[in-house]
């Protein structure tokens, strides 16, 4: 996770030991500590998910994370390229029934032939986060769109496939969600975002709220920077309520969780929202009772979701 005042600090992580030998258990496993490792606005395979699903959803979490980080973190530099070809090799293996040597690899090509995912997902999560190796800045929200298309829109495809949802109508819903989200986190990471050397906010919208780049390089914080922030809060709004039929029409085994996701992404922005200008210098992030205010939330949603598994188990 990145805290910002007056500089990036990043804080060490925790990372999972990879098992030896790589048996399928210990390998989910090792997904799901992944999983654990990082700070999340949203739950990943949270407690309200049913236990057959979530090892699948960390396996997919998973192999996104690593994925991103080979286009992100400072380990990787000098290498992120040939990183990321090495996990596109691994991903096309899974499809030809090779034997993994990873074990991200050997938990999801285990999910991939549960579940019949297709390549097409994960392949347009990797062109994503190679865009980042080459693109620097977006002169049009359309433009900026086009790469949540393929860095964030894949994950909400793959969970919906994960709980059995192909219906296209779903899966646009989706897309709004996830790039709602997408653009939270951006706003979240402009301080780490302008040491890679990448600004996601539009040009169009700089222009338009006259603020320069250098503005927002060297963090200056003004009322032209406020005023651009609650117009990028806004707009991320407007895509999740836009995504809140997802929410209504999703079955059980993920309606509570699809709730959770939501309100985690409205919550955040409400933390962005309240932060103003000093977003430059100040990473807003969940607390434990933001995410307490999160479930009582999502349960008052969708809440009728569990009482419908909990009835359904009874009657087994």
């Amino acid at each position: 996770m990145i805290h910002r005042v007056g500089k990036v600090v990043r804080a060490a992580k925790p990372v999972p030991v990879p098992p030896e030998p790589l048996e399928l258990d210990a390998c989910y496993h090792y997904c799901e500590a992944l999983a654990n490792a990082h700070h999340h606005n949203f739950p990943v395979a949270s407690m309200f998910v049913p236990s057959a699903l979530r090892k699948h959803i960390w396996a997919v979490y998973a192999f996104a994370r690593s994925a991103d980080d080979f286009a992100d973190e400072p380990e990787y530099e000098g290498r992120r390229a040939s990183e990321l070809d090495r996990w596109e090799e691994r991903l096309e293996a899974c499809y030809f029934d090779e034997l993994p040597d990873h074990p991200i690899f050997v938990a999801l090509a285990d999910t991939i032939r549960q579940f019949d995912l297709p390549i097409t997902e994960f392949s347009a999560l990797i062109s994503g986060f190679r865009t980042d190796l080459e693109k620097r800045r977006y002169a049009t929200f359309r433009e900026l769109r086009s790469y949540t298309a393929l860095a964030a829109e894949p994950v909400g495809h793959l969970f919906l496939y994960l709980g059995g949802y192909r219906d296209p109508v779903l899966h646009r819903y989706s897309d709004d969600l996830s790039t709602g989200l997408a653009l939270a986190k951006l706003l979240q990471d402009i301080p780490a975002d302008t040491e890679r050397g990448r600004i996601y906010l539009p040009a169009e919208d700089l222009k338009h709220f006259e603020v320069s780049e250098d503005d927002v390089e060297n963090c200056r914080a003004s009322p032209e920077i406020a005023a651009l922030i609650r117009y990028q809060v806004a707009r991320a709004r407007a895509l999740l309520e836009r995504a809140r039929p997802l929410v209504d029409r999703i079955g059980p085994n993920l309606a509570i969780e699809a709730a959770l996701i939501w309100h985690g992404g409205m919550r955040i922005l409400d933390k962005i929202a309240g932060c103003g200008e000093s977003i430059l210098v100040n990473r807003p992030r969940l607390d434990p009772a933001d995410k307490a205010v999160v479930v009582a939330r999502a349960l008052r949603w969708r809440g009728n979701a569990l009482s419908w598994r909990i009835a359904r188990r009874l009657s087994r």
